[in-house]
């Protein structure tokens, strides 16, 4: 009997929207990855394979009990992250959620880098 784990189904659905997704010089690939403590978001150059902007609920301006991996920490990442992407000229980017249900934390992230100017 072949028992087909959660983290196998979950890398599928990552594979399945990596495959229609990629990130270009003009439009970024935004990626955000929800541990159990922390939330990562940076956006990528997939044609370059690098790395244009990161931002983690680990950054000290973002360091406090309310900025875990829950809907108030994405919301206060997404608005900074699309601050700093600002800064850096990226204003429209692919959103990659990573294998996540388009639901709360990931939600939120996204509504607040909309709200901030982000545009996907």
């Amino acid at each position: 009997m072949n028992i087909v784990k959660k983290r196998d189904l979950q890398q599928k659905r990552r594979w399945r929207i990596r495959r229609k997704i990629s990130g270009t010089v003009d439009r970024p690939r935004l990626s955000v990855h929800f541990s159990n403590k922390h939330i990562y978001a940076q956006c990528i150059n997939d044609e370059n394979g690098n790395t244009l902007v990161s931002l983690s609920t680990l950054d000290q301006a973002l360091r406090s009990d309310k900025n875990s991996a829950n809907v108030e920490g994405a919301s206060a990442l997404g608005k900074a992250f699309s601050e700093k992407a600002k800064a850096a000229g990226v204003s429209k980017v692919v959103f990659d959620r990573n294998g996540r249900r388009f639901h709360g934390g990931v939600k939120a992230f996204a509504d607040a880098a909309r709200e901030t100017g982000l545009e996907f």
